[in-house]
């Protein structure tokens, strides 16, 4: 089985427990205007012309973003690392895009992991079916469940989905009794109003059981290169990075209710 990943990161710290090796797949089916992957939504593999500065001239160069790989040359790469999964009781990450994009190939990798001992994480939008989370959840031991906006409009707005399936996606993981990490990506002006987080907040406590932690992420512009190197718009370009300090009052809050709060993931 063949699937189309862009990038393998290794010694990751913020995408789950311990030390990871974090695989982003291609693919995605929101549109959302802070995404920092912007070269992970189309499902396909890309060639895109950059330009590069060398003794003073310019040129264009032709590059490539995502690339074909089998399960078994994936599992080969991601168990270079076992040594560090086993010191640091990390293990593998699934990112993306959107991991359920490919959720076939997902389940034969996670399967794979599992029976060599790897403890498997993966950090999906929630926007799959009931069907592709049934083939998947016995292989995975946690979720990093990203809830963007509570307002199903504009949830729409932002990201081009609603948000009613994401949700039910999510009780229907709580339901099976799956270890979820709630990853609420902190958006100045779009998503971090009272009503908003107080809506999140309740939906947190409704599943308390599930919750393993929250991750509150701040927005940053750091992909703003991505965007002109790949030739998308950025509705966001005037957006400045959130500052981690000025998240200390929604994760103190956060925590009088009840959870294991972490800014930045």
């Amino acid at each position: 089985m063949i699937g189309i990943i862009f990038d393998i990161k290794r010694y990751a710290v913020h995408d789950g427990p311990g030390i990871r090796t974090t695989v982003f797949f291609k693919g995605c089916p929101l549109r959302c205007w802070w995404c920092h992957n912007p070269e992970s939504i189309s499902p396909k593999i890309q060639n895109y012309t950059r330009k590069v500065t060398f003794d003073g001239l310019e040129m264009e160069v032709e590059d490539t973003v995502g690339y074909e790989i089998s399960v078994e040359e994936l599992l080969k790469e991601i168990k270079k690392d076992a040594a560090f999964y086993e010191e640091s009781r990390g293990g593998v990450t699934f990112s993306g895009g959107e991991p359920f994009m490919q959720a076939d190939f997902l389940k034969e990798t996670a399967k794979a992991c599992k029976e060599n001992g790897i403890h498997v994480t993966v950090d999906t939008t929630g926007q799959t079916s009931k069907k592709d989370l049934d083939k998947v959840m016995p292989y995975v031991d946690l979720f990093l469940y990203d809830l963007k906006h509570m307002d199903d409009a504009k949830h729409y707005e932002y990201t081009g989905v609603g948000n009613k399936k994401i949700i039910e996606n999510l009780w229907y993981l709580a339901e099976n009794k799956k270890e979820i990490t709630i990853r609420f990506p902190v958006i100045p002006g779009y998503n971090d109003d009272e009503k908003n987080i107080k809506a999140t907040l309740e939906l947190a406590s409704e599943l308390n059981g599930a919750i393993r932690e929250v991750h509150l992420l701040p927005y940053h512009n750091i992909a703003d290169g991505k965007y002109q190197r790949f030739h998308i718009q950025s509705k966001m370009k005037k957006m400045k990075s959130l500052p981690e300090e000025e998240l200390y009052p929604l994760k103190e809050r956060l925590e009088k209710s009840g959870f294991k709060v972490k800014i930045g993931g």
